[in-house]
């Protein structure tokens, strides 16, 4: 997650337990409402949240759970408030992915960094000092930071939960939802059903500004024209200056692109609709953000669609947790699964040397539970995603995530 201001609840969105993002938006994409942005202001755009305060985190421990590789996952276990909560989520995940393997090639271990960067630098060390060959987390950015210097002076990478891609580099991948990957989706499959001009109204945080090059990047990519790009805030005259002046520029636009949370984005669409902007014609386009029953119900987004993640795998994958643990997972609880996983399998298939750059940036990539992802060799990622359209107070996919990356629609 980020030290600056938190992104809206993954934008690393504060939603349910259920929804996607909820490490990313306070984070930058915990269990509740308000958790679900804290978590992606943590992680995933849940990384732009602040760093809390300094703590005296428990002396490091290993935890072995198998055998092989040593694999060390590091979460803010003893963090106050919703981070503590979370990162038992994700170590719950960890054990399940473990368990469901059935004898997997690795032996994890468990470190707490409290969520403070001094923790986490001193859960890498003594992470390394037992052997780790990999490093899994940890959750907020500035943890990330501190960790990848440890690793990095090592050979030793790491697979992050984190959304502030300023932390991403080579060796140090991310494996959180990245508002990047929505966006292009988003607007390549608009462009793809003959809309090619769009307008934005992109909220004033660190969510909204990793958002708006993406949008201009996608738009430009899928041979679009940006007509307005329009900034707010949820002052209300800020909010209805930019409502304003998008609307100005409506008459020419095919679609208007909002990356907001939920809890704010229906106040646009109404502002939208009172200024005389035809949502029926220019659809209302959003990120994973909107994966939020909460917009569901409201008729001014019927028919506007976003791009996620299929929802079947995350529902069996929650099905099997509460089975095992009797509480919901946090909706990033499936990061650490599918990077126990993933490290599982490329030990299984490749030996117990294979835990490099080499093996983990392949360009087939890896199959999760919320589909198929890659890492790109910048210490990005990219997902397959589908794209959701909101219909009668539910979604439906009117494009299915790809099985595989050979076909150009991520």
């Amino acid at each position: 997650m980020d030290e600056g201001a938190p992104f809206p609840a993954d934008m690393n969105r504060t939603r349910k337990v259920t929804t996607r993002r909820e490490i990313v938006v306070g984070a930058f994409r915990f269990a509740g409402l308000s958790a679900v942005t804290a978590t992606l202001a943590a992680c995933a755009g849940g990384d732009y949240s602040r760093e809390p305060a300094p703590q005296a985190a428990p002396a490091p421990t290993a935890q072995p759970l198998a055998t092989g590789p040593v694999v060390a996952l590091i979460l803010p276990l003893g963090a106050q408030g919703n981070a503590g909560a979370v990162g038992q989520s994700l170590r719950n995940a960890a054990e399940l992915a473990l368990s469901e393997l059935g004898s997997p090639a690795i032996t994890l271990i468990v470190k707490d960094d409290g969520g403070t960067s001094q923790g986490a630098r001193a859960a890498a060390e003594a992470a390394v000092k037992e052997g780790a060959r990999i490093i899994l987390g940890p959750l907020f950015s500035h943890s990330v930071g501190a960790v990848a210097q440890v690793a990095r002076a090592r050979g030793i990478p790491v697979i992050a939960f984190s959304t502030d891609t300023n932390v991403a580099s080579e060796g140090v991948y991310l494996l959180s939802f990245l508002p990047q990957s929505d966006v292009s989706r988003v607007v390549s499959f608009s462009a793809a059903q003959g809309r090619r001009s769009f307008v934005a109204l992109i909220p004033e945080n660190a969510y909204g500004s990793v958002a708006e090059g993406a949008f201009q990047q996608a738009v430009s990519a899928s041979g679009g024209r940006v007509m307005g790009i329009e900034r707010f805030t949820q002052d209300k005259t800020r909010l209805q200056n930019a409502v304003q002046r998008v609307a100005g520029v409506a008459a020419q636009a095919d679609a208007v692109f909002i990356p907001d949370a939920a809890d704010n984005v229906p106040a646009v669409v109404q502002a939208l609709a009172a200024a005389g902007v035809d949502l029926k014609r220019v659809r209302p386009l959003g990120t994973g953000l909107w994966d939020d029953q909460r917009l569901f119900s409201d008729a001014q987004l019927d028919g506007a669609q976003f791009a996620g993640p299929d929802a079947a795998g995350w529902q069996a994958f929650s099905q099997r947790y509460r089975a095992r643990y009797n509480t919901d997972p946090v909706r990033t609880a499936t990061l650490a699964y599918d990077a126990v996983s993933m490290v599982a399998k490329v030990v299984l298939t490749e030996g117990p040397d294979s835990l490099t750059s080499a093996s983990l940036t392949k360009p087939a990539g890896f199959n999760g539970v919320d589909g198929i992802f890659r890492f790109r060799a910048d210490g990005t990622n990219e997902r397959g995603l589908a794209v959701m359209e909101i219909r009668g107070g539910a979604t439906q996919v009117v494009s299915p995530a790809p099985r595989n990356f050979s076909g150009g629609q991520y």
